[in-house]
């Protein structure tokens, strides 16, 4: 064995107790939130409840997408075959494209790979390309995001999270030519609040920053068609650039941007993530454009979601069971110690049959663990109020503090 590997070997050895486990899981088509779960030393699969999935709107199982994804595959087959550039852009990604441009009011769209590589691809291209350009990041933005930044090259400032007077008050200092981007998400995914999008937009007026907003746990879920939270607010125009998934409210997978068409297409030019990897299958291009058809003219599953997660709200609050932020369908269960968490996730699996993932760092900060529930459209009533009654014992026999946890503005 090489030095290399010993000494990888011994670092794991030294943090065991942090190492993550996975749990294998076979979603039941048709019948999601239900899995099956693979447990034991033998392998015994047991049905389970998932509690933690980021198909919040059960899209991933919905029939008009399973059918154009069927479609699909009998027409092209498996895989696109190359990257955009080189033999690999089908119908189906330029359609998708086109209606996420309209689906957000923007002059064009981009697909790619994934969530990561879209932030990631892009902000290196849009922070790196303009000379002088300083960038105005969230605390809490994504690792995807701060990748991009870090990649771009460009400077930064980092401004405390949803603090819109620390983002003033840097943006402020800096020098009134030199080019501004504000970075940051609409829904956070760990703590599930949601940002001060008005006050940010006029910031960036005022200053005349440009501006990128993540709505990965927004779309398909929140505003007029699911187009996100600042087309809920009315102020989508006032972002620059909109950036989204189709892993998440849209039950596929991939990423994309929507902006000016000036900005995509230097994006799609220069952008290292998309230029340099095989492009989507045609069949899962199919299925997202029938998912983002769907949630466009159907707001049956966004209101399910809505309930479910009020419901689940009112029952915490009602055990004084702390969760950080009651502003988004994404409800973090707060522990605030790596073990608790671990004990309590492990308990509602095997005593109850409910998955949900114990999150603790780098995922967020160590004495910052967390429960990360989400409740989905596809969950009963009855399922949110058996969910709270098991936690509520899990909270009981593990002796997790009740008090009060500081909630996201």
């Amino acid at each position: 064995m090489t030095l290399h590997v010993d000494l990888f070997s011994q670092e794991m050895k030294e943090f065991a107790h942090h190492k993550r486990q996975f749990l294998e899981i076979g979603r039941n088509a048709g019948r999601f939130p239900s899995a099956v779960a693979r447990q034991g030393h033998d392998g015994t699969d047991v049905e389970i409840s998932v509690w933690c999935s980021n198909d919040y709107l059960g899209m991933g199982q919905n029939p008009s997408v399973i059918e154009a994804m069927k479609e699909a595959i009998d027409a092209f087959g498996a895989g696109s075959g190359g990257s955009r550039n080189i033999g690999g852009t089908n119908h189906y990604h330029v359609l998708l494209e086109k209606e996420l441009a309209a689906f957000h009011g923007k002059e064009a769209a981009l697909l790619f790979s994934s969530g990561y590589t879209a932030n990631d691809g892009a902000l290196s291209v849009l922070a790196g390309r303009m000379p002088g350009t300083i960038v105005y990041s969230d605390a809490l933005n994504h690792a995807s995001i701060i990748d991009g930044l870090r990649h771009s090259g460009a400077q930064k400032r980092i401004f405390r999270h949803n603090d819109v007077a620390h983002l003033e008050e840097l943006i402020a200092a800096d020098p009134a030519d030199r080019p501004k981007l504000i970075v940051l998400e609409s829904v956070y995914s760990m703590s599930g609040d949601i940002a001060p999008l008005a006050e940010i937009a006029d910031i960036a007026k005022r200053y005349g920053a440009s501006t990128f907003l993540d709505e990965v746990h927004a779309v398909g879920m929140y505003g007029p068609e699911g187009a996100g939270i600042a087309a809920r607010e009315g102020i989508a125009d006032d972002f620059t650039v909109i950036m989204g998934t189709l892993a998440k409210g849209f039950g596929t997978a991939g990423g994309y941007i929507a902006g000016p068409a000036a900005l995509v297409d230097a994006v799609r030019s220069f952008s290292r993530s998309f230029i340099f990897t095989t492009s989507l299958p045609p069949a899962i291009a199919a299925g997202a454009l029938a998912g983002v058809r769907h949630l466009r003219s159907s707001d049956e599953e966004r209101d399910r979601l809505r309930d479910n997660a009020q419901l689940l709200h009112r029952l915490l609050d009602e055990r004084n069971i702390p969760f950080v932020s009651p502003m988004s369908h994404i409800v973090s269960v707060f522990v605030g110690d790596d073990s608790l968490c671990r004990k309590a996730s492990e308990f509602l699996l095997q005593r109850h049959g409910i998955y949900v993932q114990a999150i603790n760092a780098p995922s967020v900060k160590a004495g910052e663990e967390i429960l990360r529930v989400a409740p989905s459209a596809t969950h009963t009533s009855s399922d949110v109020e058996k969910f709270a009654e098991a936690l509520d014992g899990i909270w009981q026999e593990l002796d997790i503090p009740r008090t009060e946890h500081t909630r996201g503005n």
